[in-house]
């Protein structure tokens, strides 16, 4: 009984009370050649431009606010269940968390929000599947979302502008309303190509089953039904535990990769390379290059370049996407700023 109530609770963050927007970038729906990709990155970074600070009160969903407490507050109680949970709990909890982030990084992001590669149908539904494990909202929202902070990054119709502080580009902007600027600009979003993928309109309309399913129930029963773990450390530990540190992983890459690192690609902009980030987020630590180079699907210009401090783990969106290059399930784009 505790565990249905529980879970009914958290599942609430599925609602969370805010507006996701973005903007059209003009280049959301074709991707061809380097020239139209040069193009879209152009008109990607000038669009930066230093838009009027448009003073607005901050308004505190505290529905969020108690949420996101309760959730680390059991995430911190499921590090206690950690010496009691066996080794292919453990395991299991490890093959969640990268699927997770698989499906934030490589379908979410890298394929949905920015198109820098296409992926056949067996993939799409693959990481459309991993995406609703990570529970971050639908692909159609995540992306709109990232779309926007692309175009007016670190400004306030960035919805988590790192500008306003750590906190606030990490978590709080998940514990307030959305600024003015950023449902202004959202309302000039075209999203044809979202709208007519059929993988992520299905996604979209059974996203809350599918989170039940994927971020909830499999996880935690799949312990128990095969090696008679307890449902409640497979609760606590492959979901709870799992989950937050999947949502803080992809928090970081907002927050600490937009302050602390180097900028090796451009110095014009505020996004960094950080090693501790590109190890939590699956490769999406070499932030600066991501936002130099949008369109690139790879999370760094050379596979194991020298001085870059990536282990295997870090570019594992890179040998997946590449991966599949290979058996034809993807295409991609290469562009020509990448010499790999």
């Amino acid at each position: 009984m505790i565990f249905t109530y529980f879970l009914l609770f958290i599942y609430r963050l599925g609602s969370l009370d805010v507006e996701m927007t973005a903007v059209d970038d003009g280049c959301a729906g074709t991707l061809g050649g380097s020239a139209l990709l040069d193009e879209c990155h152009l008109k990607h970074t000038h669009t930066h431009s230093h838009t009027p600070r448009r003073e607005a009160p901050m308004v505190v969903v505290w529905r969020n606010v108690v949420l996101m407490s309760v959730l680390h507050t059991a995430a911190v109680y499921a590090l206690v269940l950690i010496p009691s949970a066996s080794t292919y709990t453990l395991l299991w909890t490890v093959v969640c968390f990268v699927f997770s982030a698989l499906g934030i990084t490589a379908g979410a992001h890298r394929l949905w929000s920015h198109r820098s590669y296409k992926a056949s149908l067996p993939l799409r539904i693959f990481l459309a599947v991993a995406n609703s494990m990570a529970f971050q909202n639908d692909i159609y929202e995540w992306s709109r979302d990232h779309r926007v902070h692309h175009k007016y990054s670190e400004t306030d119709a960035d919805p988590h502008n790192a500008s306003r502080g750590f906190f606030f580009a990490h978590i709080g902007w998940l514990l307030v309303r959305k600024h003015p600027d950023v449902i202004e600009n959202g309302q000039k979003l075209e999203l044809s190509d979202l709208k007519n993928d059929r993988v992520v309109m299905f996604q979209r309309r059974f996203y809350k089953t599918s989170v039940v399913v994927m971020c909830f129930l499999i996880p935690a029963m799949l312990p128990w039904f095969l090696w008679a773990e307890s449902l409640w450390v497979g609760f606590f530990v492959p979901v709870l535990l799992r989950y937050t540190l999947v949502l803080n992983a992809t928090w970081l890459v907002n927050s600490a990769a937009h302050m602390w690192g180097n900028r090796p690609y451009n110095m014009n902009i505020n996004p960094r390379e950080n090693r501790f980030v590109t190890f939590s987020a699956i490769g999406e630590g070499f932030h600066n290059y991501h936002h130099t180079f949008p369109y690139d699907y790879a999370t760094r210009l050379v596979p194991n370049a020298p001085g870059t401090g990536a282990t295997g783990l870090d570019n594992a969106l890179q040998c997946c996407v590449s991966d599949h290059g290979r058996m034809g399930v993807v295409t991609l784009y290469m562009h020509k700023w990448r010499r790999v």
